[in-house]
């Protein structure tokens, strides 16, 4: 009989302890979500966005100078090259930045 008060008593101090953990990590992440931002945080954004359009870009203008060498035509497959590069990497940093907003 004892044993089973003591067990009993031991139940409830850890379901206690389990509550303030689990209340304490939920008023950490909201007060997280309602937290500004850092200048960090932007910054990274910035560069996430820079480097996704940067990127595509950079390679559309490596293979439109690869196949200006190597297949003869009348347009420039670089400057082609170039704006489908700048397409994809728009749509890829629209893409980041939708994630992103929808985190907030």
């Amino acid at each position: 009989m004892e044993n089973a008060r003591l067990a009993k008593g031991i139940n409830q101090v850890d379901k206690h302890g389990f509550q303030k953990q689990v209340k304490d990590k939920v008023n950490r992440k909201l007060k997280a979500r309602h937290e500004k931002k850092s200048v960090w945080f932007g910054l990274g954004l910035f560069g996430l966005v820079g480097w996704s359009v940067a990127i595509p870009t950079l390679l559309g203008i490596a293979l439109g100078s690869w196949l200006d060498n190597h297949v003869p035509s009348r347009y420039s497959w670089t400057l082609s090259m170039l704006v489908v590069g700048v397409g994809l990497g728009c749509f890829n940093a629209w893409y980041w930045i939708k994630k992103e907003s929808h985190h907030e």
